[in-house]
């Protein structure tokens, strides 16, 4: 299990039991420790800011947590705010639709990889599965049920943006972005699951993948493709929601459950994602700002979009001018429409940097958070 800092011997770990700390939480400590040997050398600092991106914006999330007497505001970019354990649990999700729907009938290992090299076989068979899918109207309408379970956006970096009533050209964006990350996702898997000491996610319980899917927002374009293509969509649902049988393994859930991010913020936050990343997903801020209003916390906490496809796809003037309003909301202590996307884009636009594109943007629904596994109940 992962813990604060150990000032005392600890008792000897149970066999199998990961021993070194949660990436998250020690990643985070390693920040303040820096931060504490920096201000020794050169003093205190006027303001201090934390900001990260990808990992690292989940870093920022627990440094907001647990910063709060050395840090004065955090930044968050394209981060995995959504927590490793519901991150993991949506991926498996889609994994589990492809592998039911795609590679019927055949034995597809998703969870408990013995090494890396077992997880790329899968994800090669998976890579190929989706590519013999786009030959007919049923796998593409297969494969925009498990682009929806994954999440992923229709933008693919460098082409042009699909227009929003052209279902197939959406459909089109979104097996591609898959395609793209789904060696390295799966890959990851078996890489988090060695530190876990086992598998921390689980779909037994998911009671309605047809739920699942009308949360996704795509449940109409998804049947209209089932329509035209003739086939069942809700016959491949209730298969979906019968066959989810993985449970998580009790240490590794523990493990990665204490980096999980509470919400609970000790100084303001701006999270700033580009609106369709096929890494992590925007729908991990959507998550994040429920967990961050559960805590109380919602006055702290600000959300910036910008019109990107890709991970992390920021322009350098749109990074400056997410720094420049944190920095002005600890100067003046209040955010007062200061994250509003129209002042960010005034603000990048005088930077005489290069263009921005802040905007205002509706997040889907987040569709990784779940109960506590089964066996915990």
């Amino acid at each position: 299990m992962c813990s604060a800092p150990i000032r005392h011997p600890p008792r000897r770990p149970s066999r199998g039991a990961p021993t070194r700390p949660c990436p998250g939480f020690a990643s985070a400590s390693d920040g303040l420790d820096t931060l504490r040997a920096v201000t020794a050398l050169i003093g205190q600092p006027r303001r201090a800011i934390a900001l990260g991106t990808s990992f690292g914006g989940m870093v920022t999330g627990l440094l907001a947590e647990r910063g709060g007497r050395q840090l004065d505001g955090a930044i968050a970019t394209c981060g995995l705010m959504g927590g490793g354990i519901d991150l993991h649990n949506y991926q498996l999700d889609g994994s589990h639709a492809l592998a039911q729907l795609l590679l019927a009938g055949e034995q597809v290992k998703l969870v408990r990889f013995t090494d890396t090299a077992e997880a790329f076989a899968t994800a090669g068979r998976m890579v190929a599965a989706l590519d013999q899918a786009q030959a007919s109207p049923q796998g593409r309408a297969r494969t925009a049920l498990i682009t929806a379970l994954y999440q992923e956006p229709a933008w693919v970096p460098g082409q042009l943006k699909p227009a929003p009533a052209d279902i197939e050209a959406q459909a089109a964006g979104q097996y591609q972005n898959l395609r793209a990350i789904l060696p390295f996702i799966v890959a990851g898997r078996a890489d988090m699951e060695r530190s876990a000491g086992g598998n921390p996610t689980w779909n037994k319980g998911v009671d309605d993948y047809g739920q699942q899917l009308a949360e996704s927002g795509r449940f109409a374009d998804v049947a209209q493709m089932y329509r035209r293509a003739g086939i069942d969509l809700r016959a491949d649902l209730k298969l979906l929601t019968r066959t989810a049988t993985v449970t998580a393994d009790p240490a590794a859930y523990r493990w990665m459950r204490n980096s999980t991010l509470t919400g609970r913020l000790a100084m303001p936050v701006l999270t700033l994602h580009t609106t369709d990343d096929g890494l992590v997903p925007v729908q991990h801020v959507e998550e994040y700002a429920d967990d961050v209003h559960d805590s109380r916390s919602a006055a702290l906490l600000r959300q910036a979009y910008a019109d990107h496809a890709g991970h992390c796809a920021f322009t350098t003037a749109e990074l400056v001018a997410a720094v420049l309003t944190m920095d002005k909301r600890i100067h003046t202590g209040r955010w007062d429409g200061l994250a509003e996307p129209h002042r960010m884009q005034a603000l990048a636009d005088t930077l005489g940097l290069d263009s921005a594109a802040f905007t205002r943007f509706r997040v889907p629904e987040f569709l990784g958070d779940r109960p506590t596994p089964p066996r915990f109940s």
